[in-house]
């Protein structure tokens, strides 16, 4: 078990502020049950973000004929939209919950070249509202693969996430089920995929960023 990169400072902090705490409960408080409840709740708080910046080390998927689980956590969206973003087609959603106990390290679901970036600004509605897709902190990331499909899919943030992380730009050659970014704290993932491709995961479904394959490519 490892720890992401993107929690170090945050840990360094969060350690910082609760050592300051416990040492100042020792020398100005009396009661010792009352220090006592201090350093349970302490180490509960400190192996709660521990564990939220967690990043497991784990066997990939990689097949060019499937689409793999961006993200951690639990399917709740599967539908026939019309993307206007950027595809200006009708496309199926898969939507992938991650609550603030899953793994938030996010996943590159195909290999190919990132035809399509942006970073849009927007609010904290919780991350299962129906609007978050399209009105919350986010960003869009399409990925053509070598036999010209378009994967679109975003990382959306929700209403305790406040910032996300990536690590791709336009023009990037990426690879299936490699790290392309980060959510801090509970969040979503929503990916469009072509009509023709085959689901092969359905709601409430538990999935596994970068080993679940959520659907197969025509």
């Amino acid at each position: 078990m490892f720890l992401h990169r993107e929690g170090f400072a945050t840990i360094f902090i969060a350690s910082i502020v609760l050592i300051g705490i416990n040492y100042l409960s020792d020398r100005f408080i009396t009661y010792s049950l009352i220090k006592n409840i201090l350093v349970i709740l302490s180490l509960a708080v400190f192996v709660i973000i521990l564990q939220f910046f967690r990043n497991p080390s784990r066997k990939l998927t990689q097949d060019v004929h499937s689409i793999i689980a961006p993200a951690d956590g639990k399917v709740v969206v599967i539908e026939k939209v019309f993307e206007k973003e950027y595809l200006n087609t009708e496309c199926m959603q898969i939507s992938i919950f991650m609550s603030p106990f899953n793994v938030h390290v996010n996943r590159n679901p195909v290999s190919g070249i990132v035809k399509y970036f942006k970073y849009h600004k927007g609010k904290y509605l919780v991350a299962w509202h129906p609007k978050s897709s399209e009105l919350n902190e986010r960003t869009t990331t399409v990925i053509q693969t070598n036999g010209g499909q378009q994967i679109l899919f975003r990382q959306i943030a929700g209403a305790l996430a406040r910032r996300i992380c990536w690590y791709v730009k336009e023009g990037d050659t990426v690879n299936q089920a490699k790290e392309m970014g980060f959510i801090k704290f509970g969040s979503r993932v929503d990916v469009f995929i072509p009509l023709d491709a085959m689901v092969n995961v359905k709601i409430g479904e538990k999935t596994i960023g970068g080993q679940t394959c959520i659907a197969q490519l025509k």
